[in-house]
């Protein structure tokens, strides 16, 4: 990490204001996804040493919580919800038609970068079941069809 460039600096203030603390953690990588779009092993690392607490602790709880991406995302996001009710009504279904179709496996992106492919356990909208989010637009009971002419539509196709 650059210490002059200029999201170094603005999550070093953040690290100031919160005394270095490890209660500040979660604030810290959000402040640090926020700046930098994930967060990658040398940023995490340089977070472990400014706060003085393992790596192995840094990355346990980024790794608990599925907000944080650990690798950079493509230009375009597709989240698949896989709770109970977009399950039961196919959201898997859907997400395995786009994996198809793109040759992607959930929690990647493709080789270009134009796309990734990543789920979370719950958006909390049940009643539209399933749901899927491409880019920051929630399809309501979604379908394969609807997903994937979304899809190719925001990757600049018809």
């Amino acid at each position: 990490m650059s210490k002059d460039d200029s999201r170094r600096v603005i999550l070093e203030k953040v690290m100031r204001d919160h005394g270095y603390q490890e209660s500040a953690l979660l604030e810290i990588l959000h402040k640090a996804q926020e700046l930098y779009g994930y967060l990658d092993k040398e940023l995490l690392m340089d977070i472990s040493g400014s706060l003085n607490l393992p790596p192995s602790h840094v990355f346990g709880v980024a790794t608990f919580y599925s907000f944080f991406k650990l690798k950079r995302p493509g230009q375009h996001v597709v989240t698949g919800c896989m709770g109970t009710a977009c399950y039961v009504k196919g959201a898997d279904e859907i997400m395995q038609a786009v994996e198809r179709e793109y040759n992607i496996k959930r929690g990647e992106a493709t080789p270009d970068g134009k796309l990734s492919l990543l789920v979370t356990r719950c958006i909390g909208a049940c009643a539209m079941a399933p749901t899927i989010i491409v880019d920051d637009e929630v399809i309501a009971k979604a379908t394969k069809e609807i997903v994937l002419q979304k899809i190719k539509q925001v990757l600049g196709g018809t």
